[in-house]
């Protein structure tokens, strides 16, 4: 997913690390290189606006480290307001709440979330030995309820039995009344799209949710529609309020820049990556791993934390050494 990305920044860097000193003007190119690439990823202006100040503050005027390069100590200052753009630490689903914990599912046609539905379920179903019910509320899209109730079959997570002509807020009371009688740990609601963000559309989520009082809200995204995608996370976020993000086509060549927009626009926490159309290619969206991919430079960053901690170290020894003499 972001191929194109970390090739623009690898060049800037490969620069960057060649020279032994770095004054304001080689920072500042070096920044103007990173903002066009941050921009052809599809990254959104004010995101790629605010990460370069963070960026430029941090690294004009920093006491370099003994045994690094200026150069490497840029590369690990761009990765570290790389992680905290994109959430600094990973947010699990969270199943917090008393039983049965409602999760719904929201997002645009076509973006994955029936499947994203199937691999979550799965997930906790083998991981956390939850008992799992899953139900369709999508009445719109032909054949969309049998989807559902096939990929149960598949990963043996029971579904929510299908009413014909049953409309999803009544499917979504059922479920819950259903779970409740079934013992069952988790209800993962998987509700209808459209081709975009329509009144209708958010007027049946909110109806949708008012019944159920999901404890998670997930919206799925896909990945490869770039900004749109966080337009689309911002809307549902205005209206019904998100809890995470699931990004799905991961896989493929997009430019990236929706993950790295999505959480400082919405201040949702990116939760799962779609890693392909298999049901167990699903991954904890880990910020600091995603930083590192799209840096591709985990030597450096952790050259640049060892040369850190070697200075912090001798600080605290001579700290001790100045207490021992009463120097202090």
């Amino acid at each position: 997913m972001f191929e194109s990305l970390t090739d623009r920044l690898g060049s800037v860097f490969d620069n960057l690390r060649g020279k032994g000193a770095l004054g304001p003007k080689d920072v500042d190119e070096a920044l103007r290189e990173v903002r066009r690439a941050l921009l052809e990823a599809d990254v959104a202006l004010p995101v790629a606006k605010s990460f370069i100040d963070k960026v430029r503050e941090r690294a004009v005027g920093q006491e370099v480290l003994r045994s690094v390069t200026p150069g490497q100590q840029v590369v690990k200052i761009v990765h570290d307001a790389m992680v905290e753009t994109l959430g600094t630490t990973p947010a699990p689903i969270s199943l917090a709440a008393a039983a049965p914990v409602v999760i719904m599912m929201v997002g645009l046609q076509g973006s994955g979330k029936t499947t994203s539905t199937a691999k979550i379920a799965k997930r906790l179903t083998e991981q956390q030995k939850k008992k799992i019910l899953m139900a369709s509320l999508d009445v719109r899209r032909p054949a969309a309820q049998e989807q559902l109730k096939v990929l149960g079959e598949q990963t043996e997570v029971a579904t929510l039995p299908i009413i014909e002509g049953q409309q999803p807020v009544d499917i979504a009371k059922r479920a819950v009344q259903a779970a409740k009688l079934g013992g069952f740990d988790v209800i993962m609601l998987d509700t209808a799209g459209r081709l975009h963000v329509d009144e209708a559309l958010m007027t049946e989520m909110a109806d949708v949710r008012a019944v159920s009082e999901p404890h998670e809200t997930l919206l799925v995204a896909d990945s490869l529609t770039g900004q749109d995608a966080v337009n689309v996370a911002e809307q549902f976020h205005g209206r019904i309020g998100l809890t995470g993000i699931v990004l799905t086509r991961t896989d493929g060549d997009g430019r990236g820049g929706a993950a790295l927009s999505m959480r400082a626009v919405t201040g949702v926490p990116i939760k799962l990556l779609g890693t392909g159309e298999k049901l167990d290619e699903l991954e904890d969206f880990a910020p600091d791993r995603v930083a590192g991919r799209i840096l591709g430079m985990g030597d450096v960053v952790s050259l640049v934390e060892k040369a850190a901690e070697t200075i912090d170290a001798e600080r605290a020894n001579k700290m001790a050494a100045k207490m021992k003499k009463g120097q202090f």
